[in-house]
């Protein structure tokens, strides 16, 4: 079986590569980085290593590259596939989108491979493969459309494992974490399919993407903010704060709190996986950067990310917001200088005010409740870390205004 999957980065060869190689299939990667595309090609294999006491290893065989910019040659791989993935970043999907469509076209074009094509988009967020979906069909004809959805489906799924930035002598080799998880809606699939190996087929998808994503993700870019201003560099240092850890946990109580009204989750089976999610940010066998993890500010603060969206669902639930508050005032705050979104937000802080700000990026008017608990909060972080970049700035905004 083939499988094309776009990104040779650390979830593609740490996560999608290994899983869908488990799987008996021969994993053609297609990457940007010659130097990969090469070795990938030249081995035909690569190691993994688990983030554990012992360091478990493991070879991931079966597989070779393409570079992305070779469009017909991964337009004919993609006409041969099985199945189709990505992990580039949502923000990144429509980059590839028509290269995917040409292969699409090849396939309805030659009646090469009758069998079903699944195209799934493994990136954070909701409906990330229908996103995908909707960028590809733009550069295929509305008639070829109606014939690829005969025999193509985009299933939207939920991924999850921590891979931190890492530099090895080795350039394929990788360190992951030991927990991983990979869940498919079986609605979402077309015809005869073969399970892939470790995946977690469900019958609805919603509530295993949310609980992760209000979860995991929340959780762990709550410490990164949290945790960067108090000037600590990775995520177990900041897990390894007492103070920091308790806000972290009081993040996710408030998200367990609404998954459980929401999808009518055991809340005690709900508080082992909230613990098992703070055990695994506290990972002592590898170091992850706070910059990974807090990096796009503008996106995870975006009106439907893992701050906004879960706090605002909340507050309507007449539930506590009081920790998911104090995370995204901390957002607010993140000023890395290597950050692009981070250097956008503080100019536009700057410039227009924190009030406005909330406002435009945020999503959140000045009439919602919200807004005055989260200015309010960055008012009193501004207080104790007058330092950050925009801090010195709101007072001379005010005051100009008045």
């Amino acid at each position: 079986m083939r499988a094309v999957h776009f990104g040779a980065g650390n979830i593609g060869r740490g996560f999608i590569g290994p899983v869908l190689s488990r799987s008996g299939y021969k994993v053609c990667f297609v990457g940007r980085n010659i130097k990969k595309v090469n070795q990938l090609q030249e081995r035909g294999q690569y190691p993994v290593t688990l983030a554990n006491e012992d360091r478990d290893r493991f070879i991931v065989h079966n597989v070779t590259a393409i570079a992305l910019e070779n469009t017909e040659e991964v337009a004919k791989a993609i006409a041969e596939a099985e199945i189709v993935t990505t992990a580039v970043g949502i923000s990144a999907l429509k980059d590839i989108a028509s290269t995917i469509a040409r292969g699409i076209e090849l396939r309805l074009a030659s009646n090469f491979n009758v069998k079903p094509l699944h195209i799934i988009a493994c990136e954070n967020g909701i409906k990330s493969s229908h996103k995908l979906k909707a960028s590809v069909y733009s550069h295929i004809q509305p008639s070829l459309q109606a014939l690829a959805d005969r025999s193509i489906a985009f299933p939207n799924v939920m991924v999850d494992r921590i891979v931190p930035v890492q530099k090895n002598k080795d350039p394929l080799a990788i360190l992951v974490e030991p927990f991983s998880e990979w869940v498919i809606p079986r609605s979402d699939m077309i015809g005869d399919y073969d399970d892939i190996k470790g995946v977690h087929y469900v019958d609805k998808l919603g509530p295993h993407l949310e609980r992760k994503l209000y979860t995991v993700n929340t959780g762990h870019c709550s410490a990164a903010y949290f945790g960067y201003l108090e000037g600590y560099t990775t995520i177990q240092e900041a897990m390894a704060d007492p103070g920091i850890r308790s806000r972290v946990q009081g993040v996710l109580k408030e998200t367990g709190a609404l998954l459980v009204q929401q999808y009518g989750f055991d809340s005690a089976v709900h508080d082992k996986y909230i613990h098992r999610m703070m055990e695994r940010f506290s990972n002592p066998n590898f170091k992850d950067a706070i910059t990974r993890v807090a990096r796009s500010p503008i996106r995870k603060l975006s009106p439907t990310d893992r701050l906004v969206q879960p706090a605002r669902l909340a507050l309507e639930l007449g539930l506590d917001t009081k920790h998911l508050v104090a995370a995204i005032a901390s957002a607010l705050l993140f000023d890395d200088k290597q950050d692009q979104e981070a250097i956008h937000l503080q100019e536009a802080i700057r410039t227009y005010g924190i009030s406005e700000v909330i406002a435009s990026k945020l999503g959140i008017s000045p009439a919602h409740p919200l807004h005055s608990r989260i200015a309010s909060e960055y008012h009193k972080l501004c207080l104790k870390y007058p330092h950050m970049a925009s801090c010195g700035y709101e007072s001379m905004i005010q005051s100009m205004r008045g």
